[in-house]
């Protein structure tokens, strides 16, 4: 499954664009000018999205390389 196609079917399961999701993080907290924190561990943000988003592991993961900046 392509990295598109994840994001695609995170989307419709949970209502939520990849952009918004980089939104969310930042009022969360994870993130300042356009870059997650330096005191940020990927499993925050990792669990942030399984907890309040019922993501799986994998979904979550592909949603914290979008929002750290992967986009292929």
């Amino acid at each position: 499954m392509s990295f598109h196609t994840y994001l695609k079917n995170i989307e419709e399961k949970t209502g939520v664009s990849p952009e918004a999701f980089i939104d969310l993080a930042a009022q969360k907290g994870f993130i300042e000018n356009n870059k997650i924190k330096a005191e940020i561990k990927a499993n925050q943000i990792i669990n942030w999205l399984k907890e309040d988003y019922q993501l799986g592991h994998g979904h979550a993961q592909a949603v914290y390389a979008y929002i750290k900046g992967k986009r292929d």
